[in-house]
């Protein structure tokens, strides 16, 4: 991306001089660095996300989508791309306004505090000094949204004040399908904006959404939706090996053939955007990395340092501790929704015990693309799945 225009980059690229000397290390006349964490749900992007939140020296905003999502449902995933690119190109203008389009019916916004925005629980910035005194974002920790939903409301003008003082921004979202959607803030000359495609196994993937699969009903409808209803497609199977249906309640009915008919959706898309990061056109090269969730958890601080280089930031010793931890828990959480500290290795073979080898194999089925070029290993039987001492990852080839 080239350099922006001197009024261009007042509007969008400039940072204005942090208080402490610290967040706007250049000057109001420094450019603004921008990253989108790409990834699908339940990818370990909560986690990752957490990189970034707890960072001091980024602002970081959490699946802000969402609220287009909601305020558009039932509309299928592909109609709302373009909603989608045009809610984060005013975000990473830290033009926070944009959230009130897609208020609750009947608000229209005008109320809209930072309490009413996404994730904002979580967000180390709404819940920290000087907008609210739980807690403070140079201190690196989790934060208990029990705690930050005690937080005092602050304008959104306030928030956006907090946003311009930052270098950094990062938006985590799952909601882009397809790079090419970003194309326009990739080419735009005020933008400086990087993509961090974050991928994992899609058979874990599969894994987690059946798992979680009542909370992702909504999104899952949006994104069966989407699929192209001429394709031939085999039948969906439960753990029996009986076939799934929309009609059927309980396990196997709805959520379980919904969660799983995503799939399909989300492999072609991935399967899109690796074709092109592979062939990269000129607005994606040096602007894209791929970071695979199993390398993340199984290196933790090479994978952060990794990431913090792509996007020009210094990796603290207190960060590599927090990845650390994060990936050195006791078990998996009970919590899918929840960003706690887990075993990274049990995390990353739970669909191993937890698929029939008929549901992998359906997965692959829709997944093969992406797992060729990701370096995910497809299975040629139940007991190669069984056993824990292979392992099914090779080099990628991002």
């Amino acid at each position: 991306v080239g350099a922006a225009p001197a009024a261009a980059a007042g509007a969008a690229g400039a940072v204005a001089p942090a208080r402490n000397g610290t967040r706007g290390t250049g000057g109001s006349g420094e450019k603004r660095q921008l990253v989108y964490v790409f990834t699908t749900w339940r990818s370990g992007s909560s986690f990752f996300g957490e990189l970034f939140n707890q960072n001091p020296e980024v602002f970081f905003l959490y699946e802000p989508v969402w609220h287009v999502w909601q305020k558009l449902y039932p509309g299928d995933a592909v109609s709302l791309q373009g909603a989608a690119r045009d809610m984060l190109s005013a975000l990473y203008r830290c033009d926070l306004s944009v959230f009130q389009l897609y208020s609750p019916a009947g608000s229209g916004g005008r109320n809209l505090t930072t309490l009413g925005i996404f994730g904002a629980a979580t967000n180390k910035v709404v819940c920290s000094s000087p907008l609210c005194p739980a807690y403070r974002k140079e201190v690196v920790g989790l934060v208990d949204d029990r705690v930050c939903k005690k937080c005092p409301p602050q304008r959104l003008a306030r928030f956006e004040e907090e946003c311009r003082k930052y270098r950094t921004l990062v938006i985590k979202g799952v909601r882009v399908f397809d790079v090419a959607v970003l194309a326009p803030l990739l080419r735009d000359p005020a933008l400086d904006l990087k993509v961090i495609h974050l991928v994992r196994d899609p058979r874990a993937v599969a894994s987690s959404r059946i798992r979680s699969r009542h909370g992702l009903i909504r999104e899952s409808l949006q994104v069966v939706r989407s699929r192209d209803p001429r394709a031939h497609r085999m039948p969906f199977l439960e753990a029996a090996g009986h076939k799934l249906g929309v009609k059927k309640e309980g396990v196997g009915g709805p959520a379980d053939y919904h969660a799983l008919g995503a799939m399909e959706v989300i492999c072609n898309s991935m399967a899109k955007t690796l074709q092109t990061a592979l062939q990269p056109p000129d607005w994606l090269q040096g602007h894209y990395l791929v970071v695979r969730y199993e390398d993340l958890v199984g290196d933790p601080v090479k994978t952060l340092r990794r990431v913090y280089d792509f996007v020009g930031l210094l990796v603290s010793p207190e960060m590599e501790q927090f990845a650390l931890n994060m990936t050195s828990g006791s078990g998996s959480s009970s919590k899918p929704f929840v960003v706690s500290a887990r075993n990274a290795t049990q995390a990353a073979n739970a669909w191993r015990t937890a698929l029939t080898f008929q549901q992998i194999k359906q997965v692959e089925e829709f997944c093969y693309q992406p797992m060729a070029v990701l370096g995910y290993e497809r299975v040629n039987s139940p007991e190669e799945v069984k056993d824990l001492s292979k392992t099914l990852l090779r080099k990628p080839r991002l």
